[in-house]
């Protein structure tokens, strides 16, 4: 689907010129409106990149090889996993990443939501909508989210928070009936039955195809200057796999014009004539 991670979340309220979005749709809007103006799209997956001696950029698809004066790369990030007992053999049988694409298949059911983040929190206000209440699970005692959403959350009679906690499995015949629980301080074990788990506990970004070409810093963040450039003449990285990103769909937006214009810039200067 077109949008990245903003297509996942279920109300934007932050971008500029709109009160209020749903993220998917905002993501096939854009992709309409580069249409308008020429943009071709190819779903394919991309396997591996490379610059040619003559400066022109190999792209690999499983679909074939597209040849290219330059590349924004843009390829977001992933939710982080948990790494428990049980998470991977559950994964679309009680464990989601995504509340706006999963939480309609448990209506009235007690869910958990493991996180402290923004995601957490506006995933987890989202699942509240069909759960009859919503566990969420943080291995701190304080919230990273913004305050509009811990007020949110705070509000709803759904959610209650479980603190200094951490899941150490998830559990279940079929599908997921229960977690176990550590309580960070006290080490003291428990379990909770829920019917779903979902996992908001960071983002790691998608630059394993760009090992060997950038420079990356600890966290697989691609190192650009101002201009989104990396090292590698018409290279571009923009949104969340570069260093200091935001990540908020308003600077990744801002970041893919920044290497677009830069881009304009470069293939004029370095194919004219």
């Amino acid at each position: 689907m077109t949008g990245g991670q903003i297509a996942l979340t279920s109300t934007v309220e932050n971008y500029p010129g709109i009160d209020e979005a749903n993220g998917f749709e905002l993501g096939q809007q854009m992709q309409r409106q580069a249409e308008k103006y020429g943009l071709e799209v190819a779903l394919t997956e991309v396997t591996a990149l490379g610059q040619r001696e003559d400066g022109l950029h190999s792209v690999q698809t499983k679909d074939g090889v597209y040849t290219a004066k330059a590349v924004i790369y843009t390829g977001g990030a992933d939710y982080n996993k948990l790494g428990v007992p049980g998470e991977a053999d559950f994964t679309g049988n009680g464990v989601s990443y995504c509340a706006t694409c999963d939480a309609a298949f448990f209506p009235g059911q007690v869910c958990a939501v493991v996180g402290g983040g923004d995601a957490a929190l506006d995933e987890g206000l989202f699942v509240t909508r069909y759960a009859s209440k919503v566990y969420v699970i943080h291995r701190r005692d304080e919230l990273r989210a913004s305050k509009i959403l811990q007020e949110r959350a705070f509000a709803n009679a759904k959610i209650e928070f479980v603190w200094d906690t951490v899941v150490t499995a998830i559990e279940g015949m079929e599908a997921v009936e229960r977690l176990s629980l550590e309580n960070v301080k006290t080490h003291a074990a428990s379990t909770l039955d829920v019917g779903a788990i979902f996992i908001f506990i960071g983002l790691s970004p998608n630059t394993s195809i760009l090992d060997g070409l950038v420079k990356m810093d600890a966290g697989r963040h691609v190192y650009v200057n101002e201009w989104m450039e990396t090292e590698v003449p018409g290279l571009y990285a923009a949104g969340d796999v570069r260093v200091n990103s935001a990540r908020q769909v308003v600077t990744a937006a801002g970041d893919g014009a920044t290497a677009a214009i830069r881009a304009d810039h470069y293939i004029t200067n370095a194919f004219s004539g």
